[in-house]
């Protein structure tokens, strides 16, 4: 899904069928407004029932509706050299699909952060928040960033940790 907040933009991935939104935690952070827009580009608005700062990971609500949710898988399995695709919303414009590998598991770059996975799929400002996903059409990771002076240099959080963090936040197994 594509997220507009009162402070910017960027992206989201369902997670249960009533609702539930995973995104990062900087892309909501001080918001009063968020609103979700989905394929289909209609608008709902979705309220914050938690985040995990440290993680960088928060989980929306969307009401009203039965959505079509995508499948958090374990991340355990990936393995380096794996091809993946990106879903997000670059630069404001919309849905947006590109493709990569895996670059490296486990790759540590800030303190107190868990380890993420490297990509070379163009991460933009914009994507945070979308999914990463493997050929089989599963979540592998959660797109948080990109290393700014460098091509092809992204980071995404693993769906174990997400899976964890939303599974605490929502009180449901996921």
């Amino acid at each position: 899904v594509n997220i507009a907040t009162d402070k910017g933009r960027g992206s989201g991935t369902i997670i249960t069928e009533d609702g539930y939104i995973v995104t990062n935690y900087h892309v909501i952070e001080g918001a009063s407004i968020i609103q979700v827009a989905d394929y289909n580009k209609k608008i709902h608005r979705a309220q914050l029932i938690g985040a995990h700062q440290q993680y960088d990971i928060a989980v929306l609500k969307v009401n009203g509706t039965v959505f079509r949710e995508l499948k958090l898988t374990d991340s355990s399995k990936i393995k380096v050299g794996e091809r993946v695709i990106a879903v997000g919303n670059p630069a404001g414009l919309g849905f947006s699909v590109t493709e990569g590998i895996i670059s490296q598991l486990e790759r540590m770059i800030a303190p107190k952060s868990p380890p993420m996975i490297q990509t070379d799929v163009p991460i933009n400002p914009g994507n945070s928040g979308g999914p990463l996903i493997n050929i089989e059409g599963k979540v592998i990771g959660i797109n948080r960033l990109k290393i700014a002076g460098f091509e092809s240099l992204g980071f995404a959080i693993p769906s174990n940790v997400v899976k964890q963090v939303a599974e605490e936040i929502t009180k449901q197994d996921l």
